[in-house]
Parts: structure tokens; sequence; C-alpha cells
């Protein structure tokens, strides 16, 4: 683990998963709307949206897949991984109230760039409204400090 809590390269094995979860609630979606500058009628509008295949209002996409984020930065690899790339397939919508379960799956270690490759998915329900790839940047032990020259490593040394 790093200082930070999260997993190092060394640390990570593929087939590792990790699930963060958050209800969507109506003050995040009005949020997020603020913060990002969608306001799409969709998300924001019952009256609008009920007139929709939709039937009603639903988060944004990027408010739910922001849920992978989390897990990422809280679970799987943890505090210190930095973000390289994410694609995503919106499978179904999130309704506000619903909650979002991301799950992240250690698919491939990079160990040169100390890349990992993970399949992430969003559930409600257990069905799949998200799924995608994320590669994420994770940190690597450090190396064992070099003995000075002439330096004893004999067990009577260290005992001293």
């Amino acid at each position: 683990m790093n200082v930070l809590g999260g997993y190092n390269i060394e640390d990570l094995a593929i087939g590792m998963s990790a699930t963060f979860a958050k209800t969507i609630t109506e003050a995040d979606i009005v949020l997020f709307a603020g913060v990002s500058g969608d306001n799409n009628a969709l998300h924001i509008n019952q009256e609008y949206a009920q007139a929709t295949p939709f039937g009603g209002r639903i988060a944004h996409g990027m408010l739910t897949a922001s849920v992978i984020s989390a897990a990422v930065a809280n679970k799987l690899p943890g505090p210190g991984a930095v973000y390289m790339s994410q694609s995503l397939i919106f499978r179904a919508p999130v309704r506000p109230g619903d909650t979002v379960h991301a799950t992240v799956t250690v698919r491939q270690i990079i160990m040169g760039r100390n890349h990992v490759a993970l399949q992430t998915t969003c559930t409600v329900n257990g069905h799949a409204v998200i799924e995608g790839e994320a590669l994420v940047k994770v940190g690597a032990r450090a190396p064992a400090a070099p003995r000075a020259s002439g330096e004893s490593t004999s067990a009577a040394a260290l005992c001293a």
C-alpha cells in the first residue's frame, strides 16, 4: 500500500475487484447540472421528461459515471491513482433515488508503465446501466536504499 492507503502496482493482481455505492439524489442532479452546465430538460424538467421514452427525469450519464471515479479513487486502486482514460457504454437510465453500484475489476497490469486496465460496471438493482474500461496509473514501492560501500549485512552486524 502507498502512504495514502492505495495500492501500488506490486500489490495488484488480475481479478481483484472492489465496489463503491451511491444513491443518486435530487440534490446530486441539480448540483451536477449547475456545476457541469448540462441543463438538459431530460434531467431537470419533469413535465418534459414524462413525454420522452424515459417517462420521467433521469440522472446525467456523466453523474452516474462519476461513481466509477469514486470506486477508483476510494477503493481500487485507491488514493493516489491517476485516471488516464475511461470508455463508457450507457445501457439504461438512472433515476433520482436509484443506488448505483460501481464495480472495478483489474483486467491487466502493465508493470513497466505502472498502468492498470480496469473493467468498469455500474449497476442498479443488479442491472447494468454503464459498462466500460478505465486505464489508471499507480505508484510503485520505493526500491530498497542502496547500502553504503563496506557496510556489513551480517546478522551480527544487524543485531549490534
